[in-house]
């Protein structure tokens, strides 16, 4: 599945410019079947392999029915296996993971999570895709229907594989952080905590469609085949803002930077290392994406305390990069642990 065409050049850079796991006194992974009596098992959705990459890390690759192909997706293990645990989903921005600006390369996930007794899920794929169901398949984008993969296909394998407690959480940034409140949404109960970190939760308005329509566009996609013209309901229907009503009993995490520079934005900051060309466009580039964010989590914010729903909030100096969603994601696993322990 590597990317080594021009959508793959694209992704990169985009990406620039903004053997079984043993576990302890549990069961082993499951076989590389369909899990019995599942709702993957009717969908013809199914677990296709996993390599081992270490005693608590792996690359689970499931077969999607509804995109007919097969997923990435890399796991972490809980610290301690000798009894079922929850599932914390973490969704990759634009890129979806297919570049260098993941989870995995660009914050330090592996150690934070090394004391933590949670499985963690990263599908490794999705650039540019919003993470949600396309009316129509994409010339350059291919079939996208995340949504139910998400939702419908994925969930009840990782249950069965990991031997799971069946409660999960879900998180995103950027662009996925629209997209974990749209799955949250679709199917309620499925992911009881959501943090969502500088993202635009708003898709109907003039300035959330311009937000959706430049990502996918920096993909090469043509956002119609997604969610239709701009007149089409579906642009309404994943707007989070118009159906918050839909998050009630949710446990929400949402942040968002100001825009203006902040700890992480200088050249020693994370993943910068010096290099002066990352850090201007990390401020100028990055200050400008992460103050329209601002504004969207404002409206998010002010729609959710008009309808009584609680939410921890969260606003700070910074641009729209990595030091800062590592520093969210610490920030926000009190609400996650509380849910999924």
């Amino acid at each position: 599945m590597g990317l080594l065409n021009n959508r793959g050049a694209r992704i990169v850079a985009a990406a620039s410019a903004t053997a079984l796991i043993p576990l302890v006194a549990a069961p082993q992974f499951a076989s590389a079947q369909p899990a019995a009596d599942s709702a993957a098992v009717s969908s013809g959705s199914y677990l296709d392999r996993i390599e081992k990459n270490n005693d608590r890390q792996a690359t689970a690759y499931v077969y999607s029915a509804s995109m007919d192909r097969v997923i990435p997706l890399k796991i972490m293990l809980p610290a301690d296996s000798s009894e079922p645990r929850s599932t914390l989903y973490l969704l990759n921005g634009a890129g979806g993971g297919e570049d260098a600006a993941s989870w995995y390369n660009k914050t330090d996930v592996v150690d934070f999570f090394a004391d933590k007794n949670v499985n963690v899920v990263v599908p490794i794929e999705g650039a540019f895709s919003y993470y949600t169901d396309w009316q129509k398949e994409d010339p350059e984008l291919g079939r996208n229907m995340w949504e139910t993969f998400l939702t419908k296909e994925l969930p009840p394998i990782i249950d069965s594989t990991l031997n799971t407690t069946g409660v999960n959480a879900i998180a995103g940034l950027s662009s996925s952080a629209t997209s974990v409140f749209n799955l949250a949404m679709a199917s309620p109960g499925l992911y009881r905590a959501v943090g969502s970190y500088s993202g635009c939760a708003s898709t109907s308005d003039e300035l959330g469609q311009a937000y959706v329509k430049t990502v996918v566009g920096r993909g090469g996609g043509d956002v119609e085949n997604m969610w239709g013209p701009d007149t089409d309901p579906d642009w309404v229907e994943h707007d989070a803002v118009v159906n918050a009503e839909k998050l009630r009993g949710t446990a929400l995490y949402i942040s968002s930077g100001t825009g203006l520079p902040g700890r992480e934005d200088n050249p020693n900051g994370l993943n910068i290392n010096g290099q002066l060309g990352v850090l201007a466009n990390q401020i100028v580039v990055g200050g400008i994406i992460e103050a329209a964010t601002n504004e969207c989590t404002h409206r998010l914010q002010n729609r959710l305390a008009e309808l009584g729903i609680p939410a921890h909030v969260e606003y700070r100096p910074g641009t729209h990069s990595w030091g800062y969603w590592q520093e969210d994601l610490h920030k926000s696993w009190p609400m996650f642990e509380s849910v999924l322990y």
